[in-house]
Formats: C-alpha cells, sequence, structure tokens
C-alpha cells in the first residue's frame, strides 16, 4: 500500500493511497478520513459507495462529511467505483463497465477477472483498512449514493455480522426492475435471475428478518431517474412486509447530484454514529 498525499482537514487528516488488488487484477485507489485524536483508540469506521461514473474522489472532495465526521470521531473509507488500467475490459458507456462496477462479483466473461467489486469491498478493503487504520472491527457501517446506495445496501443485508449500520442516498433499490440494474446484472451475472435476486435491496429485504437498527434514505423528488432508475417505493413496501424500521425522507427541489448529498450528509453521519 502506497500513501499518495496527505492532508489537514477539520483537525484530522485526509490521506490518498493506492495498493495493488489480487481481488480485482488491477491497482485501485482509495482514500481515508481519520478524525482528530484518534491515535492509540479503535474508531467506528464508515464505508461510502460512490455511483455511475464516480471515484474516490466524490466523497472526498464534494461530500461535504469532514466536519461532521471529525465531531462524531468517525473514520470514513472511499474506494473507487470499479476496476481500472488500460488491461481491464471496458465498454464504451458512462453506466456500464469502468466506472459502474455495480458492486457485484461478475461471472461472465471477460468481466469476471477484475470486476469482482462485491469482495473486494467486503474482504480486501475491508482487511486492508482494519490492518492499517485505527478501526473498530466490530463498529462497521456502509452508506452510499444511487448505484453506490445499491452496494450499500445490498452489502449490508448480506454482511450484517461486518457492517452495524447502513444509509444511502437516491439508492437503486430494485436492479431487477430498471433498465440500469438490468444492464449491469446482465452484463456481469448472465441470464440468471437468482443470481440477479442476491444483488436486489428489495428482494433481499423481502427475506430477511426486519430486525435490522433502521434504515435511512434520502430521495430528492426533482431527481431525473427517480421513476425509471430508483423506484424507493418498492423498498419501502418490503421493508413495511417484514416490520423492518425505515425512515425514507423525500425532499423537494433536490436532484440527484452533490449539492443534494452534502445537504443531508451531516444527518448521514450522525445515523452512523449513533448506531455505532
Amino acid at each position: 500500500m502506497e500513501k499518495l498525499s496527505e492532508h489537514g482537514c477539520f483537525g484530522g487528516r485526509v490521506a490518498y493511497y493506492k495498493h495493488a488488488s489480487e481481488t480485482l487484477g488491477c491497482d485501485m485507489r482509495f482514500t481515508v478520513f481519520t478524525p482528530p485524536g484518534a491515535e492509540g483508540k479503535k474508531l467506528p469506521v464508515v464505508t461510502y459507495l460512490a455511483g455511475l461514473t464516480c471515484t474516490e474522489e466524490n466523497l472526498t472532495v464534494k461530500g461535504g462529511a469532514y466536519a461532521t465526521a471529525a465531531e462524531c470521531g468517525l473514520v470514513l473509507i472511499a474506494p473507487d467505483t470499479s476496476p481500472r488500467g488500460d488491461h481491464v475490459p471496458d465498454e464504451d458507456a458512462w453506466d456500464f463497465a469502468k466506472g459502474a462496477g455495480f458492486y457485484v462479483d461478475a461471472t461472465q466473461s471477460p468481466w469476471d477477472k477484475n470486476y469482482r467489486m462485491y469482495s473486494y469491498i467486503t474482504q480486501e478493503l475491508n482487511k486492508l483498512v482494519i490492518e492499517n487504520f485505527p478501526v473498530d472491527v466490530a463498529r462497521q457501517g456502509i452508506f452510499g449514493h444511487s448505484m453506490g446506495g445499491h452496494g450499500a445496501l445490498t452489502i449490508y443485508l448480506k454482511n450484517r455480522d461486518i457492517y452495524k449500520s447502513v444509509s444511502a442516498f437516491a439508492p437503486i433499490v430494485a436492479p431487477t426492475q430498471c433498465p440500469w440494474g438490468h444492464k449491469a446484472l446482465g452484463n456481469y451475472l448472465g441470464d440468471a435471475p437468482e443470481l440477479w435476486a442476491a444483488h436486489d435491496a428489495v428482494e433481499l429485504m423481502k427475506v430477511s428478518d426486519g430486525a435490522a437498527p433502521v434504515i435511512l434514505i434520502d430521495q430528492g423528488l426533482e431527481d431525473p431517474f427517480l421513476d425509471e432508475q430508483l423506484k424507493p417505493h418498492l423498498f419501502e413496501e418490503a421493508c413495511a412486509s417484514v416490520g423492518q424500521k425505515l425512515t425514507l425522507r423525500r425532499h423537494d427541489g433536490y436532484d440527484h447530484g452533490y449539492f443534494f448529498i452534502e445537504t443531508f450528509m451531516e444527518d448521514h453521519i450522525r445515523h452512523h454514529a449513533g448506531l455505532l
């Protein structure tokens, strides 16, 4: 692991790292915010998963998360959204392949050699963070935006032994029922409905015990992707069917971008701090 740069931020430090990922077969980048007073401590840690076309820079530069994270004593991790490199297969599309790993482990050629973001986040990156930073393995949370909100919800529901809190901004909650999901899951996983369902937050919630801590979701009502791609009401209905506590907030005047995210970021940081 190589530290690329480090910067003071709200009394803590933001650092950029690069490492050779065995899971993805390429170099990967991520950032770490460490709050002030972390020396000699084991702190709660929250991983942020960004959306389509994004990188580790989105939360780091535009998320507006670090002032509240410093106050709450949270470590924040921001990984990239897909494998990178000239040898990594790509497609001429903004919503698939590089920048759009969709947080699944691909089973179809040529994507299966590198596009294994589910295992990267839950295993390799998680192990790297635990071994190298002042974090408490028993106090981990996860959140994300859009494709990353899909990733956060599905990873959380499948790994509640690892992650103890979850939230999302404008998540893709039902990829089996929207064009973005059909494109990603169809290419990465092939014609395999049972594999698709295993990466669909609505389907996972329907078979859950409904006993997870409250889930927080914020959704802008001027989001151009709301009706066709996001469909938060489906997750709301799935939570109700199993008695899962959900705070789903719908906001007039907000779209899908980072002005929306930074407006409600403090609430999400405090949500995780309160549970962790």
